[in-house]
């Protein structure tokens, strides 16, 4: 394969960032053939793509594997739906077939542009990879650059890349997409915490968290860490000589890190007078918006969060006044720990990205004691929940669970907070679930109290996407009797 111009491409699932990997290879001469385990997704395709791509269904993951295989390409563009695990992936690797992600493909094609390339400031983590990446587009657009959130989120980076016209890439980049990156090699680099997640899709934690570490690879500037974890990452990575390692701390900085004083973010890392002073780059104020639990104070994980956006943005150069202006234009996004209304002083919060253990105990964490009627459960993905309701039964008035995987979540309740009074609402009828979800919180909460959709698990069970249960629950909330505050 001497170019993509030249290459038999097989794109695996036909999804959003699927067509724009066929819009691009298409565009740049590539022979394409599209594969994707749904009837429904070919036919979209189909219809979007018309005649210039051979399109194919499979049944099933070992027909999918058959499909790839036997079309006889010489680079296979894999979708984050086909796991680690799967027979392509296993099948592909015997046969010798490269196999890249679309984040791949997007670095491969920024390779051969013949503009200027845009520097890549990549993160990844378990949880605040989203209001990380959010942040850091923030501080970046506020220095003057062009620099979109891509990735995991937004437009398909592949599309952005082959599009041009940006300075620079802030880049989401979940453990699917980073298990089938190979030579990315960004500018700066973050994982921002590692726990349990996805063990289904990888295999193991070991295998988990093998692909988080691979952010750090090639990094050029700065390797950003933010605990013992990520730090041993760093030191294990293959990076780019002359690549720095640099640290963020929820405490005073010292020499080589960001952290904060009082309630200021600063830098000793980047700040060249940095032996001596530290650069002031924000205030606990700059983040108040951003803090709708009860009592105002700014979140722990939003401060780190904040605190690694600002080591990647340091890391491309921007001054600490952008720092400031783009934490402060930083809307928060959308399900995360996002105020829905107050009524009859009860607190309704969506944090519908709390996905997993480790988010959802960030927010459970920040209520007041015995003050929250948590709603939780949905696809647990073998998680098991004993250690975040141990943590967390102090805070809470009660429990409403739904979704399909209930077991694990009421058994930890009955083991570490017998106390606390549960609700279960049946699986059966998904379109109903949010609405008894929050009628039997209302029933639960009094003034006072918080309710706090923070589910620790994922979504597909009953609805589309951790934005859709977000927006049910939302819906919910406001069509409840009586007028909000």
């Amino acid at each position: 394969m001497s170019g993509l111009g030249d290459a038999h491409v097989v794109v695996v699932g036909l999804g959003t960032s699927g067509r724009a990997a066929v819009d691009v290879l298409t565009t740049l001469g590539a022979r394409v053939t599209g594969v994707d385990r749904s009837e429904a997704a070919v036919e979209a395709a189909r219809a979007a793509l018309g005649s210039r791509v051979e399109l194919l269904a499979a049944a099933d993951d070992a027909a999918l594997a058959d499909a790839v295989l036997a079309a006889g390409a010489d680079l296979a563009v894999v979708s984050p739906g086909v796991p680690a695990t799967s027979p392509l992936l296993t099948r592909a690797q015997a046969a010798g077939l490269p196999c890249w992600s679309e984040v791949e493909l997007a670095w491969q094609v920024q390779q051969t542009a013949t503009t200027t390339a845009p520097a890549w400031l990549t993160l990844t983590g378990t949880n605040g990879k989203t209001t990380t990446v959010g942040m850091l587009s923030s501080i970046l657009t506020a220095a003057g650059l062009r620099a979109p959130a891509v990735g995991n989120v937004g437009t398909p980076v592949v599309q952005v890349v082959a599009d041009g016209g940006v300075d620079a890439l802030a880049v989401e980049l979940s453990s699917f997409q980073l298990h089938l990156t190979h030579s990315v090699a960004p500018e700066a680099s973050v994982c921002l915490n590692v726990a349990p997640d996805h063990i289904d899709w990888h295999g193991s934690f070991a295998a988990y968290r093998d692909a988080k570490a691979r952010v750090y690879e090639r990094t050029r500037k700065a390797c950003v860490y933010t605990d013992a974890t990520t730090r041993a990452m760093v030191e294990q990575a293959d990076v780019a000589e002359g690549a720095r390692a640099v640290g963020t701390v929820l405490g005073t900085p010292a020499v080589g890190e960001l952290g904060i004083v009082e309630d200021v973010l600063c830098d000793r890392a980047f700040e060249p007078r940095r032996q001596t002073t530290a650069a002031s780059l924000a205030t606990l104020a700059d983040l108040a918006h951003l803090a709708p639990l009860p009592g105002g104070q700014v979140p722990g994980h939003v401060v780190a969060d904040a605190l690694a956006a600002a080591a990647l943005a340091r890391a491309h150069g921007v001054p600490a006044a952008a720092v400031t202006a783009g934490l402060r234009a930083y809307d928060g996004g959308r399900h995360r720990i996002e105020l829905v209304t107050t009524r009859g002083d009860v607190t309704w919060i969506d944090d519908s990205k709390a996905t997993n253990a480790h988010a959802a105990r960030a927010s459970l964490a920040a209520l007041p004691a015995g003050r929250g009627v948590w709603v939780a459960g949905g696809l647990a993905k073998g998680a098991t929940f004993d250690e975040l309701v141990r943590d967390v039964a102090d805070r809470l008035r009660a429990v409403v669970l739904i979704g399909v995987d209930r077991a694990p979540l009421r058994e930890a309740l009955a083991r570490h907070a017998p106390d606390v009074p549960v609700t279960e609402v049946e699986a059966g009828d998904t379109g109903e679930v949010m609405t008894h979800a929050v009628s039997a919180a209302a029933r639960l909460a009094r003034p006072g109290d918080t309710v706090l959709l923070a589910p620790a698990c994922a979504s597909m069970d009953q609805f589309a996407s951790y934005g859709a249960r977000g927006d049910a629950f939302a819906a919910a909330v406001r069509a409840l009797p009586g007028e909000p505050a």
